[in-house]
């Protein structure tokens, strides 16, 4: 069990689970409800490969090297940030990462050239890290939580916004985040209430952020 859950731990870091559900909604077949929404599914392959890979750098390849750097450096004792005192640079590193890539999409591609979620799935990001770097100071709130929470709250709001809804595929990304959730506390990494806030705050968040920006 202590393999299995070092195993998700890594599988599902919170740098990934934004990523998966990028991938989802690109490739997984959807037809928007409002026939003038831009759909996901129907952008041309290659520009559904750049978008990801722009996507991928500045959600995860970027901030990963920085976090690496941090340990080389010792601000951080180690890549798990289990010292919640060592969180706050990172999350600010993830901060910035997340508005730089909302601001340039919105400079590249301004007026709603592409699809809402490009730009709303940043946004959430940014907003999720600052609350996760205030709530910090009381108690040691989960990042991997709160990356299931980014995931199920993303593919809750995209997929309501789609003619059919994959009930099955949104409770598979709900159990991956709650077995997610449950290696964390089996490793001890967290009390019930840091993962249970974590999550809840992420899901609501980037509910909010996907369902009311502007299409």
């Amino acid at each position: 069990m202590r393999t299995l859950s070092h195993v998700f731990s890594w599988v599902f870091l919170p740098l990934f689970m934004p990523a998966y559900g990028l991938l989802i909604s690109l490739y997984y077949p959807s037809e928007e409800l409002v026939y003038s929404a831009m759909s996901m599914f129907n952008l041309p392959n290659d520009v559904k490969t750049q978008l990801f890979w722009v996507f991928f750098i500045f959600s995860c390849a970027a901030p990963g090297i920085s976090f690496v750097m941090l340990h080389q450096r010792k601000i951080i004792s180690t890549i798990d940030m289990e010292n919640a005192g060592e969180r706050n640079i990172p999350l600010l590193i993830m901060f910035a990462y997340c508005a730089l890539m909302f601001g340039l999409f919105l400079y590249k591609a301004p007026n709603g050239l592409l699809p809402k979620y490009f730009y709303a799935l940043p946004l959430a990001g940014a907003i999720v890290t600052i609350f996760f770097i205030f709530i910090n100071r009381w108690i040691k709130i989960s990042m991997h939580a709160g990356g299931g929470g980014i995931l199920c709250g993303y593919l809750v709001a995209f997929f309501m916004t789609q003619a059919q809804v994959p009930v099955l595929l949104i409770a598979l990304a709900i159990l991956v985040s709650g077995l997610t959730i449950s290696a964390r506390l089996y490793l001890k990494k967290h009390e019930p209430i840091e993962v249970y806030a974590g999550w809840l705050l992420a899901f609501a968040i980037t509910f909010s952020c996907n369902w009311f920006y502007p299409s």
